[in-house]
């Protein structure tokens, strides 16, 4: 048997790669449009829980990308208390394989993927479904994924208000703080969920509760307004979702299943279905299915996280770390 390598990309190495706000969003992009055109395979998350009094669980996502000839497994852990230690709530690594042979091709550490595909997906979400007129964001959350959220929106709709909120003051502050310098324009930190969202015409609810809490009040959804929810636990009302004229999830088979995410009891009481689902993502963004089509609708969209978004990521990473020479290929074999 001939030697195998496999490529590796630590965190170090993802920095120097330098990837613009429009790499991330064309990469993630290319992995949704394969989904809705069928050349994909998600099969759905699957958790570990190594002890209850650990607050936290892993999370293990596998697909198949047929346009990139790559299969891919991510594990990553999410653990809401690492912050009294100092350490980011979420550590991922990615792992690539030849889909024909099974055959590792590269390793990279996804701490950081995880929070720009993150951010990618609900960059995309809003590309095709809030207002092209939006001017107003409301951010709930200060975790990893949350800044990638701001930042890729951002890009995309040049805000003139970003409001954020998170549960604890030095952490909103902070975030506020880092965006304003980032993206060079005022972020306000807000101290309660009503002064972030209401009147806003973008809401992200990226929160971290304990167990679930209906903080996210629907009365204070505008009309046309576009509603991004993907906490692990659900702070938005049962009514939510009787306001909205369409919506649309990442993956149906993910988002049905599972004891985790934002719309979960939605689910279990029937209020979201396959027959309530407006459509995935994936087709929006193939032009399959429509996405906004009138100001005045008032769109939700919820996504757990596609391991698609991951491994589309990783390969273009790994496309430019070739490029520029950046990385370490280990003997594998």
């Amino acid at each position: 048997m001939k030697p195998i390598y496999i490529d590796y990309l630590n965190a170090l190495d993802i920095e120097a790669l330098d990837v613009t706000d429009a790499e991330i969003i064309e990469a993630v992009e290319a992995g949704l449009i394969a989904q809705g055109k069928g050349q994909t395979v998600i099969e759905p998350r699957v958790h570990l829980e190594p002890d209850p009094s650990f607050n936290g669980h892993f999370n293990v996502l596998r697909g198949y990308v047929a346009p990139l000839d790559t299969a891919g497994v991510k594990i990553v852990g999410d653990y809401v208390d690492n912050y009294l230690h100092g350490l980011p709530s979420e550590f991922g690594i990615l792992n690539l394989f030849d889909p024909r042979t099974g055959t590792p091709r590269a390793i990279l550490d996804a701490t950081v993927i995880t929070d720009m595909r993150t951010g990618a997906v609900t960059a995309i979400g809003a590309k095709h479904l809030a207002k092209k007129t939006s001017k107003v964001l409301g951010h709930i959350g200060a975790r990893g994924t949350a800044y990638w959220n701001v930042r890729l929106l951002d890009y995309l709709f040049d805000f003139d208000e970003i409001r954020v909120h998170s549960r604890r003051p030095e952490s909103r502050d902070g975030f506020a703080a880092k965006l304003s310098a980032d993206l060079g324009k005022k972020v306000t930190a807000v101290t309660d969920w009503r002064a972030c969202v209401e009147g806003a015409d973008i809401i992200v609810e990226a929160s971290r509760l304990p167990e679930p809490q209906p903080l996210l009040k629907t009365e204070w959804i505008r009309p046309g307004a576009l509603v991004m929810p993907y906490g692990t636990m659900s702070a938005v009302e049962l009514s939510l979702t009787d306001i909205m004229q369409k919506i649309v999830v990442d993956d149906w088979g993910q988002c049905k299943g599972g004891k985790f995410g934002s719309l979960r009891a939605h689910v279990e009481t029937g209020r979201l279905s396959e027959q309530t689902l407006h459509a995935e993502l994936g087709q929006i963004a193939a032009g399959l299915r429509p996405g906004r089509q009138s100001d005045d609708e008032t769109i939700l969209f919820w996504h757990r996280g596609l391991s698609l978004s991951d491994i589309a990521l990783g390969k273009a990473m790994l496309a430019k770390a070739r490029a520029q020479g950046i990385g370490q290929r280990l003997r594998f074999a």
